[in-house]
């Protein structure tokens, strides 16, 4: 009986975790301020408590809604008011500009001098010269502007106009076509048969990715071992 409850009670832990999860949205760690950074940690945190709580899982749970219905309040607040965001959410900080490096914005943002070099550095700048601004978003990331005879060149810059780009349409995925995606580009099975032989291939179950470009050229991947390319695993 003891068995069946905690079954019960974690289904409901997980059950919950999946809706606030939902509910406040789809976010990478790196997009998460603070807040919901620690509250993401704290409904985890109950979440497991409620899995194993037996004699009163409603406590936990109110507790997880109560710490979502939070995050998410906030999150609509800052949406339908946006003067509320620096309160809420933080303000980007200027730690370097034109060559001046901003000791009081540092400290602001609880960095000293060798954390703010490492910072630039793994955003691939290891030449504080190269660097004309230097932000420290709300979220924690650094944004860096280069100077511009640093930044790479574009097709801008030479003058060049190169034609449109457009997402490639999956055609087939693990040996499987998809038929839907087939149709909305105009084509038919037929036509793919015809690129299979074409390229050398006499079933699509041999294709481990095939994707479609606008122009209906068709680019196909076969699926290969570590073994067949001599690739060791330790």
């Amino acid at each position: 009986m003891e068995l069946l409850q905690v079954i019960l009670t974690a289904a409901l832990s997980v059950v919950a975790l999946f809706l606030i999860a939902k509910v406040m949205g789809h976010k990478e760690v790196a997009q998460l301020d603070f807040f919901d950074y620690i509250s993401g940690i704290t409904i985890g945190s109950i979440g497991a408590e409620l899995a194993t709580e037996l004699e009163t899982p409603w406590k936990p749970l109110a507790a997880m809604l109560v710490y979502g219905a939070v995050a998410l309040g906030l999150d609509i607040l800052t949406n339908k008011l946006p003067r509320t965001r620096k309160y809420v959410n933080g303000s980007p900080t200027i730690l370097m500009d034109r060559g001046k490096i901003y000791r009081d914005n540092l400290k602001k943002a609880k960095l000293n001098l060798t954390e703010f070099m490492m910072m630039c550095r793994q955003v691939g700048y290891f030449n504080l010269s190269d660097i004309q601004t230097a932000v420290l978003e709300y979220n924690g990331k650094l944004s860096v502007l280069p100077v511009s005879t640093k930044r790479p060149a574009n097709p801008a810059d030479l003058e060049l106009v190169p034609p449109p780009e457009s997402i490639n349409t999956e055609i087939i995925m693990d040996g499987r076509v998809l038929e839907d995606n087939l149709k909305r580009k105009g084509l038919d099975l037929k036509w793919l048969q015809k690129q299979l032989k074409e390229q050398g291939c006499h079933d699509a179950k041999e294709i481990f990715l095939g994707v479609c470009d606008e122009n209906n050229a068709l680019s196909l991947y076969k699926s290969f071992s570590t073994q067949n390319t001599g690739a060791r695993s330790d």
